[in-house]
């Protein structure tokens, strides 16, 4: 449980989730789901990426065990039953096996992943203390798995064959801007959620340095800029019923605004930070609304054989 606890073994199945979901419905739609349930390839991938999360959550577990002694006394002590020495053991070995996986799919997959896990250590160890660059790190590091199994489909397109998917990358790349936006968000949240741990051990978040007033006006200037991905998915490129999901999130994060201004303590923060997880969840279900045909070229897609 304890070490369950440490890699977050309850956020990698959503993961696996929903780079599948993301392949299926958004990436290759032209494509039959048992195609892609079955490439290997792609498994590898997705397999690589969840082990080399899993691996960060246990560095970023690493280096936080002062600072979540006070931001998370509860989950702390039970970390805490693993001993560093084992943590770096597991974290070493799960590391060794991802890049092994990587290593099957080709030597460039060995090498993206080989910098991804890099940065997963660069950011836990220097990044995420700072300001600004700690969350924006953190955000790209979320989004890099996706952009993974895109490059996956896509990396071998000529220059005419990019052309003719330009409405489909659309679609891909306003998804990406949105996601990456709530995770931006989530990051700000959680400095707030964790200030004073964040204090004490001399992190220079944007809440320390310029103040929780400033902090929420970011907040706020970020989620006014996700109505123009919404805009674009749900106005321009069509996703199909998914686009209940996009109003009634940008529903939930002007009442999320709303609450925000409000909020002054560290369990105001939590709930806050809870609305986001559940938006992303909710986002990785919702994906099978989207109506594929809109995404290539107009046809019929075909879910199975």
């Amino acid at each position: 449980m304890s070490l369950f606890s440490v890699v977050r073994g309850y956020n990698i199945p959503v993961i696996i989730l929903a780079q599948y979901l993301s392949a299926i419905f958004i990436l290759a739609p032209e494509k039959r789901a048992l195609e892609i349930l079955f490439d290997i390839d792609l498994f590898l991938l997705v397999f690589a990426s969840a082990i080399t999360i899993a691996s960060g959550y246990i560095i970023n577990n690493f280096y936080d065990s002062r600072k979540d002694l006070i931001n998370r006394p509860n989950k702390s002590m039970l970390d805490r039953l693993i001993s560093q020495a084992t943590k770096l053991k597991v974290y070493f070995g799960l590391n060794f096996l991802a890049a092994a996986l990587a290593l099957l799919v080709s030597w460039k997959v060995f090498l993206f992943f080989s910098i991804y896990i890099f940065m997963i250590w660069f950011y836990s160890h220097k990044i995420k203390k700072y300001a600004v660059v700690g969350n924006l790190t953190a955000t790209m590091m979320a989004v890099i798995p996706f952009f993974a199994i895109t490059l996956h489909y896509y990396y071998n397109l000529s220059f005419e064959e990019i052309i003719s998917h330009k409405s489909q990358f659309a679609v891909i790349f306003s998804h990406a801007t949105f996601l990456s936006l709530l995770l931006l968000i989530r990051e700000m949240i959680k400095d707030l959620e964790n200030i004073k741990g964040d204090l004490a051990n001399d992190y220079r978040t944007i809440p320390i340095r310029y103040g929780e007033s400033m902090s929420k006006k970011i907040i706020t200037l970020l989620v006014f800029l996700t109505i123009l991905p919404v805009y674009l998915l749900v106005g321009i490129y069509e996703v199909g019923y998914m686009d209940i999901y996009f109003y009634a999130s940008f529903i939930i994060l002007i009442l999320f605004l709303v609450y925000l201004w409000r909020a002054s303590t560290k369990e105001q923060y939590l709930l806050l930070h809870n609305v986001l997880k559940f938006l992303i969840v909710s986002g990785v279900f919702c994906i099978v609304l989207i109506d594929p045909s809109v995404l290539y070229n107009g046809k019929r897609w075909i879910l199975a054989s």
